[in-house]
């Protein structure tokens, strides 16, 4: 896939793994992004950031449907098309599901999973009229692997890596390549409040995202070949890591008793 010249739809790309994801393309000659994201703040400062850039910036909420028609509209009125849609607004929200509040747990599901389908749906027919298009949907290694703690945000991610499926055969005689991403642990603003101690940097995220969509891949899956092998063990031997998580219980629980990013 070229991605010269490509217009690029962001979700949350005002920081973190989106930010990382404008500065790879811009580096890979992309000149035209829209962004929405909540803080028009930060919006603004991708102006001063990334001064070689055209930016279409809306501050709006993907779990809200007036804002992803609102986004949508203005940036078929100014482009006509979109080239690349990458799905990556999320939040997390890690608790006992007991003591998860019920907004965090609806807000979730609307943020990580809702929005980017209905987004999706949106943008379809922008995608449509590119001779060339490409749809990134953000998942999660818990998408693959859910650990205690994080059972509605797992849920969530995992409900991408579905959608994702679907979408890529739904698609399969249409001009969009499907795929999805599975960082692990990465170093932003929604790890802060985390107890990792090492994490993969975005530009590392958004370099081997980069690299997946032109090879044209349809899963780019972070943390090497351990992680591909705890997919597997998680798969056709689940209990194996039940008995992993039960021997490390006491420090999940630890590592994610004051992890919220909402």
């Amino acid at each position: 896939m070229e991605l010269k010249n490509k217009k690029v739809l962001v979700t949350g790309g005002s920081a973190g793994i989106g930010k990382a994801l404008i500065r790879e393309l811009l580096a890979q000659g992309v000149k035209d992004f829209a962004v929405i994201g909540r803080s028009q703040d930060k919006l603004d400062a991708l102006k001063d950031e990334f001064k070689e850039a055209d930016f279409i910036l809306v501050a709006g909420d993907v779990s809200k449907l007036a804002d992803i028609k609102r986004l949508v509209e203005t940036v078929g009125e100014h482009w006509g098309h979109i080239d690349l849609l990458i799905n990556n607004a999320g939040v997390v929200s890690a608790d006992p599901l007991q003591d998860m509040t019920d907004e965090d747990i609806i807000n979730q599901i609307n943020i990580n999973l809702t929005g980017l389908i209905l987004l999706t749906k949106k943008a379809l027919p922008l995608l449509l009229k590119s001779e060339a298009a490409g749809l990134m949907n953000i998942s999660s290694g818990l998408g693959y692997i859910a650990k205690p703690f994080y059972s509605v945000y797992a849920a969530t991610k995992a409900g991408v890596r579905h959608f994702s499926e679907a979408m890529r055969r739904e698609l399969i005689f249409e001009n969009i390549h499907v795929m999805t991403v599975y960082p692990t642990a990465t170093d932003t603003d929604m790890m802060t409040s985390a107890k990792v101690n090492e994490m993969d940097s975005p530009e590392l995220v958004a370099r081997k995202s980069i690299e997946g969509l032109l090879n044209k891949e349809i899963n780019v899956i972070l943390g090497g070949e351990e992680k591909i092998k705890n997919i597997a063990t998680n798969f056709n031997r689940p209990l194996e890591i039940d008995k992993s998580v039960k021997e490390n219980y006491d420090a999940y629980k630890e590592r994610t008793e004051e992890h919220r990013a909402m």
